[in-house]
């Protein structure tokens, strides 16, 4: 029997941020299910990322793109409009200031590059001449595009039929950067199964390619290296609040898809208890399945591309249909270390539906003049509404996750049929 030392000092307790575990575990979410034929080329990546921690040359080269070509830092904007509208319609002494952090000024216009540069750099450190990406708002196949043509590397994206229609922009512009689009027509044809063709690729293709993938998702050690990538967010906007507003602010929200820009902006505060965090999924058009992309609000633990997390699935267990007017956030899974701070309770998870995401839209551009993507508008959907409740010396950060160019025909289309229902 083992006794305890009254006197002995206790072990301290593990932090939330503590993870990924060796074997690539968030808790008991994440690990690698994958095939052997992956397996070592996962093992060469972790090895190569594990080697860039202490390599100075690689970190000044990255963070040299990040000032230079990216735009870096990117602005903590005071939504001045957007907080009078919020205070206007709280009760006496409630809502609060909007802060924005503007990630769809980044070069490309979204958060996405923060990761394609890096694990662009991780290619060319591997000595691979190929990447493959897949993508579903096109934001994350226009970056890789961008940092194929940036590097002289040849790039591949998977992209669904359907996201195809909804993005014709994005898809010129990975054109016009020497991109080849491949459609992908099996399935939903949505972001889904344009992964699945780019699993399919990188398995033939290991020696020589490296597959960007574009969220939090997927094997040991992806979702790690998406979330370091990702993690500049959070870092600026800390430092910028404490410079701007003395302090940190009360809350954060960003939307969740497969969870990149959340957890880029979340990492930084997952150890500040006080500071509330709020990851904002599609609501679609009702909660029946189908009809909703909302993993971490609906799902249940499950393998999907090859880890362990929440997962919309039928009563069999196959992956479910999905829905949202947003083609980055239409995936039925969902990052493994959200779905670990789901469990842990340290963020919130929530969804907006359709109709609230189109209604922040043109909140948004009328009341400030930015077009937010709509994956975007979900998560100034619920800032707006959070403000509201919120005291008025308190302050919410809304990551501004991408721009809405991309998304302005198909959103017309979508409010143009909403006023003839």
């Amino acid at each position: 029997m083992t006794t305890l030392n009254s006197n002995a000092t206790p072990a301290p307790a593990a932090r939330i941020s503590d993870v990924p575990s060796a074997e690539g575990r968030f808790g008991r979410f994440g690990g690698s299910y994958i095939p052997e034929t992956l397996v070592a080329a996962c093992a060469q990546l972790e090895e190569v990322y594990q080697s860039i921690q202490r390599d100075e040359r690689f970190w000044d080269e990255l963070r040299s793109l990040q000032t230079h070509y990216t735009g870096r830092p990117t602005s903590l904007y005071l939504a001045e409009r957007l907080t009078a509208n919020a205070k206007a319609r709280a009760s006496h002494g409630h809502g609060a200031t909007i802060l924005l952090k503007r990630e769809d000024l980044a070069h490309t216009g979204a958060h996405k590059i923060n990761n394609t540069l890096g694990q662009a750099l991780l290619t060319k450190k591997m000595g691979k001449r190929r990447i493959i990406a897949e993508t579903g708002a096109g934001q994350h196949g226009v970056a890789s595009a961008t940092a194929a043509a940036h590097f002289g590397l040849e790039c591949d994206v998977y992209m669904g039929a359907e996201d195809v229609r909804r993005q014709k922009l994005n898809v010129t512009r990975m054109k016009m950067l020497g991109a080849n689009v491949i459609e992908v027509d099996s399935g939903s044809r949505t972001l889904k199964d344009a992964t699945n063709e780019a699993m399919r690729d990188w398995m033939d293709s290991v020696e020589h390619t490296h597959y960007i993938i574009g969220s939090v998702v997927g094997p040991h050690p992806f979702p790690m290296i998406v979330r370091d990538f990702q993690s500049i967010i959070g870092q600026e906007a800390k430092a910028q609040c404490l410079r701007h507003i003395g302090k940190l602010p009360e809350a954060i929200v960003a939307c969740v898809g497969g969870g990149s820009n959340a957890a880029g902006i979340f990492y930084s505060f997952i150890n500040d208890e006080h500071v509330r965090l709020i990851g904002v999924e599609a609501g679609g058009t009702s909660s029946e399945p189908g009809k909703h992309a909302a993993p971490l609000t609906f799902g249940e633990p499950g393998i999907l591309h090859g880890s362990l997390s929440y997962v919309l699935q039928d009563n069999d267990g196959q992956t479910s249909l999905v829905h949202s007017c947003s083609a980055g956030l239409d995936y039925p899974g969902v990052g493994p270390e959200h779905a670990y701070w789901k469990d842990a309770g340290r963020v919130r998870y929530t969804s907006v539906t359709d109709d609230q995401a189109l209604d922040a839209f043109l909140h948004l551009a009328r009341a400030e003049g930015i077009i937010p993507a709509l994956e975007t508008a979900h998560a100034v959907a619920e800032g707006i509404r959070l403000a509201i409740e919120m005291r008025e010396d308190e302050h919410v950060v809304i990551n501004c996750s991408g721009r809405g160019d991309k998304d302005v025909e198909e959103a017309a289309r979508l409010l143009n049929a909403r006023q003839s229902r």
